[in-house]
């Protein structure tokens, strides 16, 4: 039998930057988490152990740094490509790089005070590699919505397991995580995600929903429909069940009032959106 090296890439996994910029008594904050990875050459090293062609994921943390006060962050999908591009072409053994971010907002609670944000989590994905080509995937997460009304769920597959009762009134609620691929390169990112966004809210609340499937077409199809520069959407939205509580036991009545917010398990509804005339991405997203 005869076995080869498959797939591989490396590099440093959640480095934490926090970027203080300090304009007079007026300070500003920037609180990241970056991820980057690395391949190319590298079967010497998974085959006889050569560390020639490896960039130490520590150097790979540094490089975070050291860009963050040579060049500041701005935009991450900017920082992001920044480092990616870095990468590529500072490497020969270097081919390919991917770059993930996390942004974590704060908001202001003085000149130089600063309370965590408890929303969602902005997030970007960025990759490059040595023949030029590049996806900016922008995106978010943990963004929790719910609709205390409009939202049916009926009409689906009976077989002997199902318990489930036909539902024409319930709440429906999700955390969203959302990912957008840019079809071109773009200087507004922040005003881009800020529009997105803004599509994925105002469609959640607009949809009438029969099922969580239909509600994450709506979206994503809002937002496509809104934003020219993006080409594709993925979202995955658990449905965080709400069951309304039976107090028949003790003589009192419920009339869509009370429930009970389960963690566990949960439904799982993910899907894609895209124009028909959307751009290979020429990488897998992951």
């Amino acid at each position: 039998m005869s076995v080869k090296l498959g797939p591989n890439r490396y590099g440093k996994a959640e480095t934490r930057l926090v970027r203080v910029v300090r304009d007079g008594p007026v300070h500003h904050i920037q609180d990241l988490n970056v991820s980057t990875s690395l391949s190319g050459d590298m079967e010497a090293v998974h085959l006889t152990g050569d560390n020639a062609a490896v960039l130490p994921t520590d150097s790979q943390k540094n490089t975070v740094y050291a860009f963050a006060t040579q060049h500041g962050v701005g935009q991450i999908e900017e920082f992001a490509l920044l480092l990616a591009r870095h990468f590529v072409e500072s490497q020969p053994t270097i081919h390919h790089a991917r770059v993930e971010i996390d942004e974590y907002a704060w908001n202001r609670g003085g000149p130089h005070s600063f309370v965590r944000d408890g929303g969602e989590v902005r997030t970007c994905v960025v990759h490059h590699d040595r023949d030029g080509r590049t996806t900016v995937v922008s995106g978010l997460k943990d963004l929790v919505l719910l609709n205390t009304t409009g939202s049916e769920f009926h009409g689906y597959i009976v077989d002997p397991y199902t318990t489930l009762r036909p539902a024409t009134d319930r709440i429906l609620a999700t955390a969203v995580a959302a990912q957008w691929r840019h079809a071109r390169d773009t200087d507004a990112y922040g005003k881009s995600y800020e529009q997105v966004r803004s599509c994925l809210l105002e469609a959640f609340a607009d949809t009438h929903s029969l099922s969580l499937q239909q509600t994450l077409y709506a979206m994503g199809e809002r937002a496509l429909t809104t934003c020219g520069e993006i080409c594709e959407v993925r979202l995955a939205m658990p449905n965080k069940h709400h069951f309304l509580v039976d107090l028949s036991p003790f003589g009192l009545d419920n009339d869509n009032e009370v429930y009970y917010a389960a963690d566990r398990p949960y439904g799982l509804i993910e899907g894609g959106v895209l124009r028909e005339d959307a751009p290979d991405a020429g990488f897998a997203w992951e």
